[in-house]
């Protein structure tokens, strides 16, 4: 297989320490969700929001939908495609894993440390950080078998393996994946770029330590609608099936872009940590939002909001936008989308 071609990055990248102090728009954005308690509104959830019609063109826009934001996790996707067209040749749940914020349930664990074997690497080699899982459920059982922080368990881990891999089958610096100018994050730098249809506006650091690009929501929205419409058997093409194939590895048993990609055909959904969340339809529709103050628990009712929007119904989308308040221990109210 023939080197890949080094991508020219199309113009001056800033350094975590040159990136904007502050992205966020001056202007406030619109109210995304409420919070009810017993029939009042105790709080809000204000952000941004895009859904893009099945040509591309911008159908809803909600608030500053063409600022550069911190996809964080939402970017996965385009990580796991940046490795394959760099030289690794992974495919089914291993493609998937590459391209997940997983639970840390045990058949996660379990396959991040067969990959990492079939690579010749250890796990002390992982640059994200020691983690428990991510699901509470899992992170109590984890606990209470005796276990602790552990790089493996951490949702990026799969990621990082990928990374890894890729490095230690094209000779690269295996010590400095993360760096920014390493030939695999240019690589990533441009796939992100040629999805989004954008230049990266900045790039920081995510949680895991991975270099983090920050594109629109547009942009985020357009990425993920490029990835289903991709020819088969493209890098980008390849992601979305394993994704889609096999969404238990990409998110976890209980996790709401598992039910999304399980229970709607051809959906390719992935969220991000600030609240983010980006989603497209077989049909080339897609949608990308951020809460600006990163409340995760807003994410459900916006998501299932914006999908009936867009004429998506069903069970699934019920059970993704039911957010209750509790009281006393029973319940007393809601988290309702406001738009």
């Amino acid at each position: 297989m023939s080197a890949p071609q080094q991508p020219q990055p199309s113009q001056p990248r800033r350094s975590p320490q040159s990136a904007p102090t502050s992205a966020l728009s001056p202007v406030v954005p619109p109210v995304l969700a409420e919070v009810v308690r017993s029939g009042f509104v105790e709080g809000r959830h204000r952000g941004s929001l895009v859904v893009l019609a099945a040509d591309g063109a911008v159908e809803l826009a909600l608030g500053e939908v063409t600022e550069p934001v911190f996809p964080r996790s939402a970017n996965k996707p385009m990580q796991a495609a940046g490795v394959l067209r760099a030289g690794l040749e992974l495919a089914g749940e291993r493609l998937a894993l590459a391209a997940a914020s997983h639970s840390g349930e045990s058949f996660h664990r379990d396959l991040v440390r067969k990959m990492l074997d079939e690579h010749g690497l250890d796990p002390a080699q992982l640059q994200c950080p020691p983690d428990l899982p991510l699901d509470p459920e899992e992170r109590d059982t984890y606990l209470t078998s005796g276990a602790v922080a552990d790089r493996v368990t951490m949702n990026c881990s799969g990621k990082h393996t990928a990374m890894l891999a890729v490095c230690a089958e094209r000779g690269w610096s295996q010590e400095t994946y993360l760096d920014p100018e390493h030939p695999l994050q240019r690589i990533i730098h441009r796939v992100v770029e040629d999805a989004a249809g954008e230049p990266v506006a900045a790039v920081g650091t995510d949680g895991c330590g991975a270099p983090l690009m920050a594109i629109s929501l547009v942009g985020l929205a357009r990425a993920f609608r490029s990835f289903v419409a991709a020819e088969p058997g493209s890098a980008e093409r390849r992601v979305a099936d394993a994704m889609r194939a096999h969404p238990e590895y990409v998110a976890g048993t209980r996790r709401p872009d598992t039910w999304l990609m399980r229970e709607v055909p051809g959906a390719l959904s992935k969220m991000g940590a600030e609240a983010v969340q980006a989603v497209a339809l077989p049909d080339g529709r897609a949608l990308a939002f951020k809460v600006e103050d990163g409340a995760t628990r807003a994410l459900g009712p916006v998501l299932a909001r914006a999908l009936t929007l867009m004429g998506v119904e069903g069970p699934v989308v019920e059970r993704i936008g039911r957010t209750p308040l509790l009281g006393g221990g029973r319940e007393v109210g809601e988290i309702r989308a406001a738009f």
